[in-house]
């Protein structure tokens, strides 16, 4: 029976074996375990730190607080929680979308003020983070018995930041040279880019498992405005995390 060649054949020919060629290597990476595409759920507790005095930007709200409020930037330290989906690419490189929250309320009375009675005139300041992070991680020695990395990406920050108890109004003075008091609360939240720097080690036992230390360094602020009460326009949400981290696979 005669043959008869057509470039439409061809192709078909053409596609079929690279349709092939393709599947062989889809099966390949997937098949090696955790060479190249091994998934795992971390998930991490630690300290989150507010940036100090010396780092903080200009028109930061808890710089200028200090003028007039008597408490420490780092009072406002304290406990994160998180966890990340992780995608290994080969043995040197992971991916990871992350999601954190860290909560932390700081007491505060008036530096140089007290009221008519004598006593302290009280209020707290709330700040409220929840970072959603993009990042990649770096392992220089790929799959070893202890595995140091550093990365970074970025993130999107959603926070809310609020000062409530009792205050001052400096524009209200009596027959006396008092100023009036009145209780309030002002709020402002939103949701900012920024970006993270990382580096940690971890330790692998087990057939999926690996306990680890971890650190990250984040920079972004947002926008609190003094048309909303406050004393300054923007607030600095930058600071350091340290965590445990606990990774699983799957």
């Amino acid at each position: 029976m005669p043959v008869y060649y057509t470039p439409e054949a061809s192709m078909s020919r053409s596609a079929r074996r690279t349709g092939f060629a393709a599947a062989v290597i889809v099966a390949s990476v997937l098949g090696t375990g955790s060479a190249l595409a091994q998934q795992s759920v971390t998930l991490t507790a630690g300290q989150f730190a507010i940036k100090g005095f010396d780092s903080r930007i200009d028109r930061d709200v808890l710089l200028e607080n200090l003028n007039v409020f008597a408490f420490r930037l780092d009072d406002f330290d304290g406990g994160a929680v998180g966890g990340s989906w992780d995608l290994a690419l080969g043995d040197h490189f992971e991916v990871s979308l992350g999601l954190g929250f860290y909560q932390r309320t700081v007491p505060s009375v008036y530096n140089d003020y007290v009221d008519v009675d004598g006593s302290e005139i009280f209020q707290d300041f709330r700040l409220r983070i929840v970072p959603a992070t993009a990042t990649i991680r770096f392992l220089p020695f790929g799959d070893t018995p202890v595995q140091p990395y550093f990365g970074g990406g970025f993130g999107l920050y959603a926070w809310r930041y609020a000062e409530f108890g009792k205050f001052i109004d400096f524009s209200a003075v009596d027959r006396f040279g008092s100023f009036d008091t009145f209780n309030d609360r002002f709020v402002a939240e939103g949701t900012d880019a920024g970006g993270v720097v990382l580096g940690g080690v971890r330790i692998p036992f087990g057939d999926r498992y690996a306990l680890g230390l971890e650190a990250q360094y984040h920079e972004v602020s947002g926008l609190v405005g003094i048309d909303n009460g406050f004393l300054e326009d923007e607030i600095d949400l930058g600071g350091l995390t340290t965590q445990v981290t606990f990774q699983v696979g799957f």
